[in-house]
């Protein structure tokens, strides 16, 4: 288990209030890593509540309000990061909304928004995190297999997932130089997060068309988190590591 020991390794995972990664930070903090929680304000304060119930479980944590979508607040998440431990090893960008609809009904705003957060708010995220992230470090993406089959209803939410990949794929080939591999984890239809919120009609339609016949737990994607952050993924880089029970295979 040395490979899965994080001590010593500074770990930012945004959109770490709730959900996939609520789950993510929690599993570096047991792995020994110094873990950095960051949440948006919204008006009902439950994302702050969120990351503060999450950071009670970790060891002297760096909890962070960080809006991702804006360059500004992002770069002083870095700094309060680059202030406390140094620099930085492993981001995960987690941070995602969903907002559904057809195309015939869906406003700019919602397409935009999604777009945003999903889509602008990762690279703004990698782009600032460049500046203090060490050398041999990690990020990893979260795409979802909808930005590769196009799912109904999800012209925003498909579109924002498919640009992350080929966004991961630029970032691999710029970050290489400093050792630093770039990845995208491809969730399908999860236990937890978005895919909690179907209605069960829809969600047993969907396991039907899963060849494992389930949904994923939400661990199955922690561990494949873990692993693209870990020595034993040194040598892969570029990659989408779809994690969808076979809903897809690509």
């Amino acid at each position: 288990m040395s490979d899965f020991d994080f001590t010593g390794k500074v770990v930012l995972v945004t959109g770490s209030s709730r959900g996939i990664g609520e789950n993510l930070i929690t599993a570096f903090g047991k792995r020994g890593a110094a873990c950095v929680v960051n949440y948006v304000t919204d008006p009902q304060g439950q994302n702050k509540a969120g990351a503060e119930n999450v950071a009670k479980e970790l060891k002297d944590p760096l909890l962070i309000e960080c809006d991702v979508t804006q360059p500004e607040q992002a770069e002083s998440m870095m700094k309060q990061i680059q202030d406390r431990h140094g620099g930085l090893d492993i981001l995960v960008n987690n941070s995602g909304v969903i907002r559904d609809r057809t195309i015939k009904k869906m406003s700019m705003e919602e397409f935009e928004s999604v777009v945003r957060v999903n889509l602008i708010g990762t690279f703004v995220v990698t782009q600032k995190a460049g500046t203090i992230l060490r050398n041999g470090g990690r990020i990893v993406n979260l795409s979802s297999v909808s930005g590769q089959m196009g799912l109904f209803g999800q012209a925003n939410y498909s579109s924002s997932k498919a640009a992350i990949i080929a966004l991961t794929k630029v970032s691999a080939r710029e970050f290489a130089r400093q050792n630093i591999t770039v990845n995208a984890i491809a969730p399908g239809f999860i236990d937890v997060g978005m895919s909690k919120g179907m209605p069960e009609e829809v969600a047993q339609n969907f396991i039907k068309q899963i060849p494992l016949g389930r949904l994923g737990n939400v661990n199955e994607i922690v561990d494949a988190t873990l692993f693209l952050a870990s020595p034993m993924a040194s040598y892969i880089t570029g990659q989408v590591l779809n994690v969808n029970g076979g809903f897809y295979m690509g």
